[in-house]
């Protein structure tokens, strides 16, 4: 199993180097150039011009791409015109909030997805299970941000339960008043996440329990005298969850992507809500950064399902 983790792990080499090949060259053709934010009404020509020159903008496109990629292995992501503050500190400092509000609705997502999916596929075309097809289909379908501005105005404007903006309260001071506030900021847009998120765990999840209880060993357990609670239990429910550990890297991955829409409407800073930013006034070093941090995320989540999927399922270590 190490050995094809190892191997996993040395393809993601060349993996990485065509997507930063790739977000490079892309960057490249965006309109402007990373200077093109600090341009005010007082800002002399001569000085983009100079900033251009000492950054090296006329240099070859390949001249360019080792020296961003030195700069990159030497902890160098380059500044934030923006902001006026290093990419790198400027990424770390909206990193945790993310990463919190992820881990959370990952957590209700999953807390939801599974008691639905198992639900769904024990009472086989029942109206329980088509209630829950028919959510998952509207879930689906419905576009998010429509679904979480309408929960923005429900939950936090009509109802007043959860606050719309922010990370944390600036009256939390104590440790855990600051928890405490953190928590409630994260509530309602970690819940509208997760609804929309379950999706793809409970219609797999739902399609696995279908065809394990068609199973011979199901068949044999239940010839012997195994009553269906202990059928379902110690043998379809068990293999039923083997798959879903593989959607646990995408999982993650896909939340940190997904977090887009919801900090952008939230006003939530996390990176999320800085890629958006940062498009809006084309600080191209923070874009570039970003996108290249969220593809290699992916690969990573891609190396997390197959290994946790090598731990839960012995035939995957075997091949």
């Amino acid at each position: 199993m190490w050995k094809v983790i190892l191997r996993r792990i040395l393809l993601m080499i060349p993996e990485l180097v065509i997507l930063s090949l790739l977000v490079f060259l892309l960057a490249k053709l965006m309109p402007g150039d990373p200077f093109t934010g600090m341009v005010t009404p007082q800002t002399a020509p001569e000085q983009i011009e100079a900033l251009r020159v000492q950054s090296g903008f006329y240099d070859p496109w390949y001249v360019q791409y080792y020296n961003w990629i030195v700069r990159m292995f030497h902890g160098d992501l380059g500044m934030s015109y923006q902001f006026k503050t290093p990419v790198g500190s400027l990424i770390l400092s909206r990193m945790g909030n993310t990463l919190w509000l992820s881990l959370m609705t990952l957590i209700l997502s999953y807390a939801l997805a599974i008691p639905l999916g198992l639900v769904a596929g024990r009472y086989e075309n029942t109206k329980l299970d088509k209630g829950i097809m028919i959510y998952t289909f509207v879930a689906y379908a419905i576009p998010s941000f429509v679904f979480y501005l309408l929960g923005v105005w429900f939950f936090g404007y009509k109802l007043r339960l959860f606050p719309t903006s922010g990370s944390v309260s600036v009256e939390a001071v104590s440790k855990v008043g600051y928890f405490l506030s953190r928590l409630d900021h994260m509530i309602l847009p970690a819940c509208l996440m997760a609804l929309l998120s379950v999706t793809a765990v409970v219609q797999y999840l739902r399609s696995e329990v279908i065809d394990n209880k068609n199973q011979d060993y199901v068949r044999t357990a239940q010839a012997k005298g195994v009553t269906e609670k202990k059928v379902f239990t110690n043998h379809i429910f068990r293999n039923s969850l083997l798959p879903i550990a593989a959607f646990l890297g995408y999982s993650i991955t896909g939340l940190l992507g997904g977090s887009i829409f919801i900090e952008q409407i939230f006003n939530y800073p996390g990176m999320g809500l800085l890629f958006m930013d940062s498009i809006m006034n084309r600080d191209y070093s923070v874009i570039t950064d970003l996108v290249l941090l969220y593809g290699a995320l992916t690969l990573i989540g891609s190396l997390l399902s197959d290994i946790i999927l090598s731990f839960v399922d012995p035939r995957v270590r075997i091949e």
